[in-house]
């Protein structure tokens, strides 16, 4: 069997920072290097630490179909794996550009690109067809997607912006189709972590991540099984920073619980 890491598993004991618990608990964000914690969305650079150094190998090709802020590809960077980040917003996009390009390289040979684009079309995979061909490459051995949990963040006014769907239906048919789109791309046996949240609307839990499992599992029943569900806590949460008193009142008042958790949904390639 062909090993889809460079862990040294003979001596596995030295891999104590590598979390094997489905529950993540991760007290702070790692701010070093270019990573920043401003930009309203992102997540903590050591979801694709962990991820990276998981399930895939130096000189992998990683995918992150929704790179904001550019964490994903800072941390190929780091660990010496290819990235190929797609962003909807081009001023989002330059800000990751400026953000990537401040990191020192592991590798001279690595790569990093960035597409202006929408991951739902079908153009957009073809010019991520183009940079794989480029670089002589048929397929990536990780792709991460960590798409708007719907409209809790407005990101912009666009209509293909997936946090302006107009209903959960309409969300999930966006965040499918760009599943539908790339996961044929995927090498086999590797895998597909979508990092996802519940919401509230109207005082009622919607469990949006479940719906977003569910909806992968629909697009990729041919390919993909459900390897883990990951339930990790919340760090520094801009909405809700400095104002834990009050969120703790309002819960109190209201008879719901304060949102501490979101979900990393692991999927592995048939």
């Amino acid at each position: 069997m062909d090993k889809i890491n460079d862990l040294n598993l003979n001596n596995w004991k030295q891999y104590k920072d590598i979390i094997t618990d489905s529950l993540w608990i991760i007290p702070e964000r790692d701010n070093s290097g270019a990573h920043r914690g401003d930009y309203h969305g992102n997540f903590i650079p050591q979801i694709p630490n962990q991820l990276m150094r998981r399930f895939t190998k130096k000189g992998d090709v990683v995918l992150d179909t929704f790179l904001g802020s550019g964490t994903t590809l800072i941390e190929c960077k780091r660990l010496g794996r290819n990235g190929i980040g797609i962003e909807l917003l081009p001023e989002v996009a330059q800000m990751a550009k400026q953000r990537i390009n401040q990191e020192s390289l592991f590798d001279k040979e690595v790569f990093t690109e960035i597409l202006i684009a929408d991951s739902t079309k079908k153009e957009t995979r073809k010019k991520v067809d183009e940079i794989l061909k480029r670089y002589k490459r048929k397929n990536v051995q990780l792709i991460i997607m960590h798409p708007p949990y719907h409209d809790i963040i407005k990101f912009s006014n666009r209509q293909d912006d997936l946090s302006n769907a107009k209903s959960i239906r309409e969300f999930l048919k966006l965040f499918g189709d760009v599943v539908s789109n790339f996961i044929d791309l995927l090498e086999s046996k590797h895998y597909l972590a979508i990092v996802i949240g519940d919401k509230y609307t109207n005082s009622e839990w919607i469990p949006l991540g479940f719906y977003v499992m569910e909806e992968t599992l629909k697009r990729g029943k041919k390919d993909l099984k459900l390897k883990s569900i990951l339930v990790k806590n919340m760090v520094n949460n801009r909405a809700k920073r400095n104002q834990e008193h009050l969120w703790r009142y309002r819960a109190l008042v209201g008879g719901f619980y304060i949102f501490k958790h979101e979900y990393i949904l692991l999927f592995q390639k048939k």
